[in-house]
């Protein structure tokens, strides 16, 4: 029974790390085009 439980512990910390990520991968995306969204902005505004 305990193997089960370790099993399921290593398969959650898996699932935590992987949920982890993916949430820093959407992160450093959303900065990426934020970074675009700004120098667009600056080019338009320094034209």
């Amino acid at each position: 029974m305990s193997g089960n439980l370790n099993s399921n512990t290593i398969e959650n910390d898996e699932f935590n790390e992987n949920t982890e990520d993916n949430d820093y991968q959407d992160l450093i995306t959303k900065l990426k085009e934020i970074k675009s969204t700004i120098a667009l902005l600056e080019k338009t505004i320094f034209k």
